[in-house]
């Protein structure tokens, strides 16, 4: 029987559709072994993930996704598995992310606002529940308030990278951002590297571990050169399928893009290897 594997989830505690509990079922649903939630900048949800996991034999890793600033205005996004979520200083990081992004949604609602759409910092919050609130929430809402027609389109018009009311938000640098996640027993990867690899030789020395080599889209030579490169630079080959939701920023279904159980099991040693003795909450 194969084992299968999706190490990239969002769930309701960042951007996702599905709550914690509800990607486990999905994951179970679809025979799925192991999956990591992997909220943008924050861990909220992996109590409940774990607590939904237990005795079903699914194997649930704790994982966070944080995002940090790169030069030529561009944003590069570093995974944290199997890192301590009760650890001090990334639980005082997160929450500094968490509070930035909350800040860029109060500036991003102005700019809609001068631009003829309407929206309530409330409502957004609502529909963020009690996960950070990010742009995917923003442009359901905009959505709702009928100012475009899909999720896509309020990105392409509106909230996307150099649309008319996009707004930066404070972020950590790369470095810093490998550093928290060492820190805190985890072990950290570089998401969707695929225009990013100029910066791999650098981030290698900070501490880099991995290398999402598996992802949506990669298929032929663009997969064997990260392959290569995770090769060279004896990185772990990891991967997922950044699984937000239907109609949520990526189409691909949970489960869908085919990891390797290699990547489960360096990922687990490196972990044990740099933070001896630390138990493990899978």
């Amino acid at each position: 029987m194969s084992r299968q594997v999706d190490l990239h989830l969002h769930s309701t505690a960042s951007d996702g559709m599905y709550t914690p509990a509800e990607l486990v079922q999905l994951a179970l649903d679809k025979a799925i072994q192991v999956i990591a939630l992997t909220d943008h900048d924050t861990t909220e949800g992996i109590e409940e993930a774990l607590d939904a996991a237990q005795g079903t034999g699914l194997t649930v890793v704790p994982g966070v996704e944080i995002s940090t600033d790169v030069p030529g205005n561009r944003e590069l996004h570093i995974l944290g598995y199997h890192i301590d979520r009760h650890n001090a200083p990334l639980q005082e990081c997160l929450e500094e992310l968490r509070q930035s992004r909350l800040e860029r949604a109060r500036k991003i609602v102005d700019l809609l606002a001068q631009a003829g759409c309407n929206l309530e910092l409330d409502r957004l919050m609502a529909i963020a529940g009690r996960g950070s609130v990010c742009r995917p929430h923003i442009a359901q809402a905009m959505v709702e308030a009928n100012c475009v027609n899909s999720v896509a389109s309020a990105f392409r018009l509106y909230i996307g990278r150099g649309a008319p009311a996009y707004v930066f938000r404070n972020k950590l640098i790369a470095q810093d951002a490998i550093q928290i996640v060492l820190q805190a027993g985890g072990v950290p990867v570089l998401a969707h590297p695929s225009q990013l690899v100029e910066h791999i030789p650098e981030l290698v020395r900070y501490g880099l571990a991995g290398l999402e080599v598996y992802y949506d889209g990669y298929e032929g030579a663009e997969k064997r050169f990260l392959a290569g490169l995770a090769q060279k630079y004896d990185l772990i080959a990891t991967g997922g399928s950044d699984f937000h939701g239907p109609g949520i920023t990526r189409a691909v279904d949970i489960g869908q893009v085919a990891v390797p159980w290699s990547a489960v099991e360096q990922l687990r040693m490196y972990a044990r290897n740099i933070a001896p003795g630390k138990r493990s909450e899978e």
